[in-house]
């Protein structure tokens, strides 16, 4: 026993202090990408609008679409690769280190240079009463390949511990509150769906993880999938990324709550 509780003295406390201060995230972490309108413009002149159409065509997604000369990316299809960057003459396109992504309205997911990045608002009063203090949620997986799954679930581990905010997976429907669905929502899946958000008792919400699941991801031109959840259930919540970072997850559950500012 004297070793058991030795060991535990050595390894301290384990669970990141979030929301009170950010953890370290890693180098490679590619956040909200920002658009610099103002190096859009310098591209004027002859040849600019093929300029301007080099990220739009290195997106393999088609994530990114040019109104009058500007770039505007669609983060509901975004995968978060570099290619636009890259391929960006002017550097126009630059991934910052925000990990804050989640909206409550698919066509909040934009990021255009000049228009404020909508992020998501808490439930209204009624809803806050229901789920304020305790969200269960049904984790589906309808047809992902595993990567925000797995993101999904790290959030029930000692470092970021989903429980301190009253926040729990469950593992039926009938216990849960609400949908969080990851994957495209493949054509084996989309009944399988369907039946799971009946089964849960109303008031309730949907949560849509990931690029799959609200826009279909790298798979939008497939047939054998729906194009994200929106297609089957009706959604309150999205959160963007392939995968989304923890970070940005538990940011965007704890946005709809009302626990950040």
């Amino acid at each position: 026993m004297i070793h058991i509780l030795l060991s535990r003295l050595r390894q301290g406390h384990r669970t990141i202090p979030y929301p009170k201060s950010l953890p370290a995230l890693p180098e490679i972490f590619r956040g909200r990408p920002v658009v610099d309108a103002s190096k859009c413009a310098n591209t004027s002149g002859a040849g600019s609008e093929n300029s301007c159409q080099l990220c739009a065509d290195v997106c393999p997604t088609e994530a990114i679409t040019l109104h009058n000369g500007l770039p505007h990316i669609d983060l509901g299809r975004c995968l978060f690769c570099p290619e636009c960057e890259a391929a960006c003459p002017s550097g126009a396109i630059k991934y910052s280190n925000e990990h804050s992504l989640a909206v409550r309205g698919r066509d909040d997911l934009v990021v255009d240079g000049k228009t404020e990045y909508r992020l998501a608002r808490q439930l209204d009063a009624e809803l806050m009463r229901v789920f304020g203090r305790s969200l269960k949620l049904r984790v589906v997986s309808a047809g992902g390949c595993n990567g925000c799954e797995v993101d999904v679930n790290v959030l029930q581990t000692i470092t970021w511990d989903l429980g301190r905010f009253g926040i729990s997976y469950v593992a039926s429907p009938r216990h849960a509150d609400g949908l969080l669905i990851c994957g495209p929502v493949t054509a084996n899946m989309e009944e399988a769906l369907r039946i799971t958000y009946d089964a849960i008792p109303a008031p309730k919400l949907v949560i849509a993880v990931g690029a799959c699941a609200i826009s279909g991801g790298p798979f939008y031109q497939q047939t054998e999938q729906r194009g994200g959840a929106a297609s089957v259930v009706p959604v309150d919540l999205f959160i963007p990324g392939c995968p989304p970072h923890p970070l940005t997850i538990l940011d965007g559950l704890l946005r709809l709550l009302g626990k950040l500012g």
